[in-house]
């Protein structure tokens, strides 16, 4: 895979620099329409087996994305076999104690398991605080604890919306979730959706990972759409064997 990215890049570079060159002509023939250039698939392979990718880069990239992801297992079996660098596995079981913990809604239990960790975390973040104590509303609002919700909302949310202005507009949003008995025709009943749970629990890992010195995205992802983003240049440029699905990264021959 970082090899085909390479490879379109480069390909990329070689077409531009030649437009570069015919573009001292273009006075003379800029009525004449530019075709694309079409590599055949025994050149594009050839080009993709030229480049060398480090095995040892490759085990890096692997590694970086079941530790930032949470796979321990998977990890910790990797690690054996790659003989990559060691890691501190245990870090990712609690990071993933928590992450679960808000998946669940239990909310409450992973802001302990957070100052466990590190109590600077949320002392540090306000936002993320917020945003915890924003999906503890939700929770209690989900489970039809109406006046606990109220009153959670005015003794530990309110007092942090006068101080800011967003956190501000973000209750009122939440707590708009009240005046509905039905919360299909909320505007905002997407909060309630599971989705809003896995979206605190992604900022919640992010803010653990960099509390830990670790990047707090994978890797892998951003590669990926580098690649796709490079395809779609090149594509503009030239005809040649692509990748069209990433879960099978099989080269496929465009049509001409």
């Amino acid at each position: 895979m970082m090899s085909l990215f390479w490879i379109v890049i480069r390909q990329l570079a070689e077409i531009e620099a030649m437009e570069m060159k015919d573009c001292l002509d273009v006075y003379y023939c800029c009525a004449q329409a530019t075709s694309k250039k079409v590599i055949p698939r025994e050149e594009w392979e050839k080009k993709l087996n030229d480049v060398k990718i480090r095995k040892e880069d490759m085990n890096k990239l692997v590694m970086n994305f079941l530790v930032t992801e949470g796979y321990v297992d998977a990890a910790e079996k990797f690690q054996m076999e790659s003989g990559t660098e060691h890691i501190d596995l245990a870090t990712i079981t609690d990071r993933m104690a928590v992450k679960k913990a808000v998946q669940c809604g239990n909310v409450e239990d992973a802001i302990e398991k957070v100052n466990d960790l590190n109590p600077e975390i949320l002392d540090t973040n306000p936002q993320l605080f917020f945003h915890l104590q924003q999906q503890r509303f939700i929770e209690l609002i989900r489970n039809g604890k109406v006046e606990e919700a109220l009153e959670f909302a005015q003794e530990e949310l309110a007092p942090r919306g006068e101080e800011n202005q967003s956190f501000l507009e973000e209750l009122e949003r939440t707590v708009a979730l009240l005046a509905f008995e039905d919360v299909s025709s909320c505007p905002v009943g997407g909060l309630l959706d599971i989705s809003q749970r896995l979206k605190t629990a992604s900022e919640v890992n992010a803010a653990i990972l960099t509390s830990q010195s670790r990047e707090k995205d994978p890797k892998l992802p951003s590669l990926l759409k580098m690649l796709l983003w490079s395809q779609n240049q090149l594509d503009e440029k030239a005809v040649y064997p692509r990748i069209n699905d990433l879960s099978t990264a099989k080269l496929e021959d465009s049509a001409v």
